[in-house]
């Protein structure tokens, strides 16, 4: 096990009772509260020292709701020390009114306006939201990129236009674990970490494969690429939860990792786990 506290770069919390979650509707082991008390009990084996809380898809009517609840919850959990909110990026230059908005607020470092759920593959490219991703810098802050294996080639175009945005590939881009499919996730993987301003959570890598029957040695050819391409400078830990619950406990989630880049260093160690969260998130 490690011998410094951690960092959580990528946790969820929400209350069902209090906002709305359209998309747990279909997932009943998550459909329910998750407060920071639960978070306390999963992570109870482990030395967290800071997390970064990232926004959990509620209505769009209720993000700033979302994030009002989320300070609530940072006044009894002082190790949330990050925001990752939702912003309609979409909106190109309108959306800057938001943006400054939420520069009152020291704890929000990023936005991220999840790509993943959108029918429309061509999204991304989409002039408006082009326009508001490079709106970033301006306000100091990041962009988490949500996305899946499908997405990958218009990402890499998306990445063409906005190199000056320091980016966040969520759980390493979600490839087909389940169904092993390494290409051409695995080719385009290293075209996106050409891109220097982009890092990658590897997270929630049971999530994408088989939840009950998933294998560390299924798991490795993937986080392999991902270390082969990113190394350990641009590689963060995260654990996704209580998403990635529905593969494996928090403790296993860090287990599965320690397993998998086995043999690094101490100093690449502190980079995965701290260190690049801490600097990314400037937190």
């Amino acid at each position: 096990m490690l011998d410094f506290g951690i960092v959580d770069a990528h946790l969820h919390i929400w209350d069902t009772k209090h906002l709305s979650y359209p998309w747990l509707n279909d997932i009943s082991l998550l459909n329910r509260p998750f407060l920071p008390e639960d978070y306390i009990e999963a992570s109870r084996d482990l030395v967290v020292e800071k997390m970064v809380f990232l926004q959990c898809e509620c209505d769009p009517e209720e993000h700033i709701e979302e994030v009002e609840w989320v300070m609530k919850q940072a006044e009894r959990e002082p190790r949330l020390k990050g925001l990752v909110p939702f912003a309609p990026l979409e909106l190109g230059n309108g959306v800057e009114e938001e943006l400054s908005m939420f520069t009152n607020n020291k704890m929000i470092k990023g936005i991220r306006r999840i790509i993943q759920f959108e029918p429309d593959l061509n999204f991304c490219l989409r002039e408006d939201f082009i326009t508001g991703v490079n709106l970033l810098p301006k306000y100091d802050f990041t962009f988490d990129i949500c996305i899946d294996h499908r997405h990958n080639q218009n990402i890499i175009q998306f990445l063409e236009k906005v190199q000056n945005v320091p980016c966040m590939l969520n759980h390493i881009g979600k490839p087909d674990i389940k169904n092993n499919k390494l290409d051409p996730w695995r080719s385009e993987i290293k075209t996106i970490a050409s891109f220097p301003n982009v890092f990658c959570k590897v997270s929630s890598i049971a999530t994408e494969a088989d939840h009950q029957s998933w294998t560390i040695e299924q798991l490795r050819p993937y986080v392999d690429c991902i270390f082969e391409n990113f190394g350990f400078q641009r590689t963060v830990f995260a654990s996704d939860w209580p998403v990635s619950s529905q593969a494996a406990t928090y403790p296993v989630c860090v287990d599965t990792l320690l397993t998998l880049v086995k043999g690094a260093s101490p100093k690449e160690l502190y980079r995965l786990f701290r260190q690049n969260a801490e600097e990314f998130y400037r937190i």
